[in-house]
């Protein structure tokens, strides 16, 4: 879980995990539009967990892409915080149905 560690850089493994070496990978720059407020919790989030951007976004992906919740309940409730402070109201449901203004 993403926010949830043992040292400053070595995940806590539950029961059923292993934890691996270090994976070398290769990444790629993107130029990727995100909603203003989204983008800015997300911020705020990566900086309070001491992560880039992109480490803390390819670790949400992960763990979706594995049905996996990727956060601990003391992260969601920073989340919750950043949420309020930046006026973030939009849910998972809105996802599909988000337009940019004109």
């Amino acid at each position: 879980m993403l926010g949830l560690t043992q040292s400053s850089d070595t995940p806590m493994a539950t029961a059923n995990q292993k934890i691996r070496a270090t994976v070398v990978v290769e990444r790629v720059q993107t130029g990727v539009r995100l909603e203003k407020r989204l983008l800015k919790v997300l911020k705020g989030l990566a900086e309070s967990l001491d992560l880039s951007l992109g480490d803390l976004l390819e670790g949400m992906a992960l763990h979706a892409l594995e049905n996996k919740p990727p956060f601990s309940a003391a992260t969601l409730k920073k989340i919750a915080d950043l949420k309020r402070v930046y006026g973030l109201d939009l849910t998972a449901g809105d996802s599909h149905r988000l337009r940019e203004k004109p």
